[in-house]
């Protein structure tokens, strides 16, 4: 239960470590929150292919929305800012702690995609000035949709990378 609370508060950390800080030494903050999760709470050996997994997916789908101009950064790049990837390294950290109550049944992953994924992107969309272009309801719906797909692909991913 410690172990799981913990994990919250890092994520809860970092999280605001990249929306707020973004491509900055803020930065830091976030992968020490990484590197503590990784130390005390689990491993780089146990954790380590599906934080890299997750990174993969995430700013894959992230970097589609990019390009489709459901939301638009300030930086010219193809793929997603540094500070979002980073922020799927610390999303994948909760899959197996913290979230791992949202695993199963998967419609409860997807709820909980839907809800805290369309949430998460509206606050950190407003803290980190990242515009949406097609208008914030439309996207934030669409994004709730895409979440409830993609939250319970990632818990599927976790439990076929535990085995």
């Amino acid at each position: 239960m410690l172990e799981r609370l913990a994990n919250a508060l890092l994520f809860q950390i970092g999280w605001l470590a990249c929306v707020l800080g973004g491509n900055s030494l803020w930065l830091l903050l976030a992968l020490a929150v990484l590197v503590i999760h990784l130390r005390w709470i689990s491993s780089w050996v146990e954790e380590g292919r599906l934080i890299l997994s997750v990174v993969i997916v995430g700013t894959a789908v992230d970097s589609v929305l990019r390009g489709l101009n459901v939301f638009e950064f300030q930086d010219l790049s193809p793929l997603i800012p540094l500070w979002l990837m980073l922020l799927w390294a610390l999303l994948a950290t909760t899959l197996r702690h913290c979230l791992a109550w949202s695993a199963r049944p998967w419609w409860l992953a997807s709820m909980l995609g839907a809800v805290g994924g369309g949430l998460s992107y509206y606050a950190g969309g407003r803290l980190a000035g990242v515009q949406f272009p097609y208008g914030e309801i439309p996207t934030l719906i669409g994004i709730g949709l895409l979440w409830a797909l993609l939250f319970p692909l990632l818990h599927a991913i976790a439990r076929r990378l535990s085995h």
